[in-house]
């Protein structure tokens, strides 16, 4: 049981894929690979002689036997692989009772005379009659049958087989070409994690270099605390002259810093 609902499930996913790509495909979503030119053109010819063989068998069948009933009657004997038991022809049918009237008015009149001889022609009639219709059915009838229920039962399974592994096979190029679309994707943009160590080491590399550059320029011009001392010193003027400006601030020292 486990087993059948394992291929039922992995079945109906098949189908699913299928009809996803077959939909895509009539919208014009998806890419189909085309048939060979030639077995295009046979599966053409193929609908048309199933089309037209159909056709041409119910019409032969309503000229062989006119009557709807008997005409189901002969289906439901043919399906069930019996005889068909015989019926008399509708002409074999006249000439019976032309037969039978002359016998009542008399076959020495002239009337009783003349109904013998059209009657017997009339069951020669409806004998030729019955032999045609059982060689048009053996003869022109079955072949048709035994293709339509026969040769074309199995041209459709090998071409529903045919368009499943058609599609198949467009739903694995599809994928093949998304998984392309997707590594051209990642190569043209890089992992996050894989550069960020990279810039990391670019930048400290460049922190460094500028603090030894700069280092090197303190050591040029003198030590830090020389350098200091003249910024103090350029600046305190400055700062000397803002507070005197200020109301109720009086600068009693100014500040010096010797250089």
């Amino acid at each position: 049981m486990d087993f059948n609902v394992k291929k039922l499930a992995s079945d109906a996913g098949v189908f699913f894929t299928r009809a996803v790509q077959f939909t895509e495909e009539k919208l014009g979503q998806a890419e189909k690979t085309e048939l060979d030119p030639h077995l295009e053109n046979l599966i053409t010819k193929g609908d048309a002689t199933k089309n037209w063989t159909e056709k041409i068998l119910r019409q032969t069948e309503v000229l062989l036997q006119p009557n709807p009933s008997a005409r189901i009657e002969e289906f439901i004997y043919d399906k069930l692989d019996r005889k068909l038991p015989s019926r008399t022809t509708n002409a074999e049918l006249l000439g019976q009772h032309m037969l039978d009237a002359a016998k009542e008015f008399g076959a020495e009149t002239p009337y009783g005379s003349t109904l013998i001889t059209v009657g017997e022609y009339q069951k020669k009639l409806g004998g030729a009659e019955r032999e045609f219709l059982h060689t048009s059915a053996v003869t022109f009838l079955s072949p048709l049958r035994n293709f339509l229920e026969g040769d074309w039962r199995t041209i459709s399974k090998e071409r529903r087989l045919l368009e499943n592994r058609r599609l198949d096979l467009d739903i694995c190029k599809a994928r093949v070409k998304k998984a392309k679309q997707a590594e051209a994707k990642a190569a043209a943009t890089p992992d996050f994690q894989e550069t960020r160590p990279r810039n990391y080491v670019l930048s400290a590399s460049a922190s460094a270099v500028r603090v030894e550059d700069t280092h090197t320029a303190y050591q040029s011009e003198g030590p830090y605390e020389l350098r200091h001392t003249r910024a103090f010193s350029s600046w305190a003027p400055f700062h000397s002259q803002h507070l005197s400006h200020q109301p109720g601030i009086t600068i009693r020292n100014t500040l010096i810093i010797p250089v």
